[in-house]
C-alpha cells in the first residue's frame, strides 16, 4: 500500500512589516495634526500686578495680635496656628501679606502684640519670631485683656 503524503503545514501568523509602516504612519499623522493647534502658552494677556500707589491711602496699617490665656494666637477675631506648634507658619504667612499690602500703599506695617497676663513667654516670642519671618520691624506691646 501507498502511504499517502502529508502536506507540508504552512505557518499562519501575522504579518508584521505593514503592521510598522501603519503605525508609522499614524504616529506621523498625529504629529502633523497636533501641531496646527495654538498652543496654551503662545496666547498674550497680562495678568494682574501690584501696582505702585502716588500717595499712601488712608488704610489701617496696624495689626493687633492677641494671645488669649490658654495660649491660642487671633487676629481680628480669626485663630491662627495651634497653641503647641513651635512656629507658627500661618501667621507669619499672613503677616507676610500685610507687610506687602502696607509696603504697596507706601505705609509702614505695624503689630501690637496684645497678650494676656498669665499667658507664657514662649508664646510671645514665637508670635515675634513670625513677625521677624515676615519682615515686621514695628512690633508694639500693649496690656491685654484675660478674655
Amino acid at each position: 500500500m501507498a502511504q499517502l503524503k502529508k502536506k507540508a503545514e504552512e505557518k499562519i501568523g501575522v504579518p508584521i512589516a505593514p503592521m510598522i509602516d501603519v503605525v508609522f504612519l499614524l504616529l506621523i499623522y498625529f504629529m502633523v495634526a497636533s501641531t496646527l493647534e495654538k498652543q496654551e502658552a503662545d496666547l498674550s494677556f497680562q495678568l494682574p500686578g501690584s501696582v505702585e500707589q502716588d500717595e499712601p491711602l488712608d488704610l489701617p496699617d496696624e495689626q493687633i495680635i492677641a494671645i488669649r490665656e490658654d495660649g491660642q494666637v487671633m487676629v481680628n477675631d480669626y485663630p491662627y496656628d495651634s497653641p503647641e506648634l513651635e512656629c507658627y507658619q500661618e501667621l507669619a504667612a499672613m503677616l507676610t501679606r500685610f507687610r506687602e499690602a502696607s509696603t504697596a500703599n507706601k505705609v509702614e506695617a505695624i503689630v501690637t502684640i496684645s497678650p494676656a497676663e498669665s499667658v507664657p513667654h514662649a508664646q510671645i516670642v514665637r508670635v515675634m519670631d513670625a513677625c521677624s519671618l515676615a519682615g515686621i520691624e514695628a512690633v508694639n506691646f500693649a496690656l491685654g485683656d484675660d478674655s
